[in-house]
C-alpha cells in the first residue's frame, strides 16, 4: 500500500491563508486609503492644521499620534473584518471554502494574522513618519514598549473577534461599507481620536468608555505621551488596569457573539 502523506494541520493552512489575505489587502486600493493610509494621512493633516497649537504642553503632531496608532488598530482589525468577511459571504467565497478540506479554524487564522501583519506595518510606516518627519519623540523606555504590546494585542485581538461578528449585520456585501464605516467614524470622534478627549462632553465620554476605541487610544496616550499628562485625563490617570479589563471583556464577548452569530451563507440561503 502507498504510504499517504498527512494531512497539513489547521496552524500551517493558517498561516498559508495569512500570507494569501495579506497579499489580496495590498492589491485591494480601496483597503489601502480606507484602512491602511487613513491614519497616517489624517496625522499628517491635522499636524499641519494644528501645527502651533498646544495640546496640554505636547504639540499637536504628539498628541494625534498615539490616537491615529490606535485608530489604525481598529481599522485593520474591526472595519477590515467586517467589510471583508461581508463581502466573502456575499459573494458566495465563504460557502465554498466551507465545503473544502480546510478546517474552519484555518480561515479565521489567516484572517487574524492578516491583521496582524498589516496592523504592524502600518505601525511602523506611521512611526517612522511621526518621528523623522513631524518630529515626535519616540519612546525609549522598555517599559512603555511592554505597555505597548500589550495594549497592541489586546486591541487587535478584540478588534478582530468583533468584526468577524459584526460582519453578519449588513444585509449584502455592497452594504457593509455603508453601515459598517459610520459606527468606526462615531467611535473615532467620541474617543479621543480626533478631540483632546477631556474636552468632550461628559455624556459622550460616558458612552465612549463602554466601547474598546477609547481605551485603545488611552493606552497609547501613555506610551507616546509625557507621564504628567496623564493629569489631563478625566480620571487623573491613565487607568491602565480598567484598560485591560475593559478590552479584556470586550475580547470575551466577541469571541462568544463571534461563535454564535457567525454565518457561512448568507441569510437568504437558508
Amino acid at each position: 500500500m502507498a504510504d499517504t502523506k498527512p494531512l497539513p494541520s489547521t496552524l500551517s493552512v493558517g498561516l498559508a491563508r495569512t500570507k494569501l489575505e495579506v497579499r489580496e489587502f495590498f492589491r485591494e486600493k480601496e483597503a489601502l486609503i480606507f484602512t491602511f493610509f487613513f491614519p497616517i494621512i489624517f496625522l499628517g493633516i491635522f499636524s499641519a492644521v494644528f501645527g502651533s497649537t498646544d495640546f496640554n504642553g505636547v504639540n499637536a503632531a504628539t498628541y494625534f499620534t498615539p490616537g491615529m496608532i490606535a485608530s489604525g488598530i481598529f481599522l485593520s482589525s474591526f472595519q477590515s473584518l467586517a467589510i471583508s468577511i461581508a463581502l466573502e459571504r456575499d459573494e458566495g467565497l465563504l460557502k465554498r471554502l466551507r465545503g473544502t478540506p480546510m478546517p474552519p479554524q484555518s480561515y479565521f487564522i489567516g484572517k487574524i494574522g492578516q491583521v496582524l501583519v498589516t496592523s504592524v506595518a502600518q505601525f511602523a510606516l506611521l512611526l517612522v513618519i511621526a518621528g523623522l518627519v513631524l518630529g515626535v519623540d519616540i519612546p525609549s523606555e522598555p517599559s512603555k514598549w511592554l505597555d505597548f504590546a500589550w495594549i497592541f494585542v489586546l486591541g487587535a485581538a478584540s478588534g478582530s473577534v468583533l468584526g468577524i461578528a459584526f460582519s453578519v449585520v449588513p444585509k449584502s456585501g455592497k452594504a457593509a461599507s455603508a453601515v459598517i464605516t459610520p459606527i468606526v467614524l462615531l467611535l473615532q470622534f467620541m474617543s479621543g481620536v480626533y478631540f483632546v478627549y477631556s474636552s468632550l462632553p461628559a455624556w459622550m465620554r460616558d458612552v465612549a468608555s463602554v466601547f474598546p476605541l477609547k481605551w485603545l487610544a488611552q493606552g497609547m496616550r501613555s506610551v507616546f505621551l509625557p507621564d504628567g499628562f496623564q493629569v489631563n485625563e478625566p480620571g487623573g490617570s491613565w487607568q491602565l488596569g480598567t484598560g485591560a479589563i475593559v478590552l479584556t471583556v470586550w475580547l470575551i464577548v466577541g469571541l462568544f457573539l463571534a461563535q454564535r452569530v457567525f454565518r457561512w451563507t448568507r441569510r437568504d440561503a437558508g
